[in-house]
């Protein structure tokens, strides 16, 4: 049994006629007739009976014709997806990111893309997550491209630097440290912290850096995403150090620089190897590099 034959049986069905299906299928009609007989032969039952000069489906045939008609339908939707996939002009890109992302960088990066006439047929669809679940669902195929931290090597992805977030310490608006422009870890040390969960991109960062000041934190609670870190930091539940994104300024909160010495807190652009094959993911992988020195955040 072969795709084929498949195919011959949908078309003699649906026609009920041996010449008009021959047609259809752009072959001989002794090809589909010989098809069909070695398709029964497999079967080892008669999917067609003799009406006249018709040709119609026996019970067993109707029965075969529910399975074989829509399986060829997903086939055939299938292979379109594939080309709208390999055609760097068109399809969609699963496209995911860490959630202080989208504030700014990721709309400028793809509606700055689109605009090009030659990517007017791409489309996005978004996802959000954490590092670690921009990275799981990279690995299971479920998004095509993720921005996130590097959390750990991985022989599978392939991560490049995009950009950079600057870390600043956020204190409600009445805190005794809210007067300042400019601090020192070390000197909040005496304050309860709003801290960032173990799920989180930006978790392993921060212990790296404060094991590097030698300083330790007294942590009133962890939390894994940006608002809400900001939403407990404006109730006064602590205080926290957390990207420098735009809508820290829709809080009740402070923005304070910090002036210790950090690592850079570098974001980066990951992508499965083997999707690289894809030519329109391709061509949108290289237009985020292209762009790595352009202001986007």
């Amino acid at each position: 049994m072969n795709l084929r034959q498949l195919e011959f049986f949908v078309l003699l069905a649906e026609s009920e006629h041996m010449t008009k299906a021959a047609e259809l299928a752009n072959t001989s009609q002794p090809n589909v007739s010989h098809s069909m007989t070695i398709l029964e032969q497999e079967l080892g039952i008669a999917l067609f009976e003799k009406k006249g000069r018709n040709i119609r489906l026996t019970r067993h045939g109707k029965i075969f014709y529910e399975y074989v008609q829509p399986a060829l339908q997903k086939i055939e939707q299938g292979q379109q997806r594939l080309q709208e996939i390999i055609n760097p002009n068109s399809g969609e890109i699963e496209f995911g990111f860490i959630y202080t992302m989208g504030s700014t960088l990721v709309p400028r990066l793809t509606q700055t893309f689109q605009q090009k006439k030659e990517n007017e047929e791409i489309h996005f669809a978004f996802h959000q997550g954490n590092s670690n679940k921009i990275i799981q669902m990279l690995l299971e195929d479920t998004i095509d491209i993720g921005i996130c931290s590097k959390i750990s090597e991985d022989n599978d992805l392939i991560f490049q630097i995009l950009t950079q977030e600057e870390l600043v310490l956020v204190v409600p608006l009445n805190h005794p440290l809210a007067k300042r422009k400019t601090i020192q870890i070390e000197e909040t040390l005496n304050y309860p912290y709003v801290y960032y969960g173990k799920q989180s991109g930006l978790r392993p960062y921060l212990d790296r850096q404060l094991k590097k000041l030698g300083v330790t934190l007294k942590i009133q609670c962890e939390l894994e995403e940006d608002h809400s870190v900001l939403g407990f930091v404006g109730q006064e539940y602590g205080i926290a150090i957390m990207p420098n994104i735009p809508s820290i300024n829709s809080f009740p909160v402070k923005k304070i620089t910090i002036t210790d010495i950090l690592e850079d807190r570098n974001i980066y652009l990951a992508v499965k190897k083997n999707n690289l094959e894809i030519p329109v993911l391709k061509k949108f992988y290289d237009f985020c590099l292209e762009n790595i020195n352009e202001k986007w955040n």
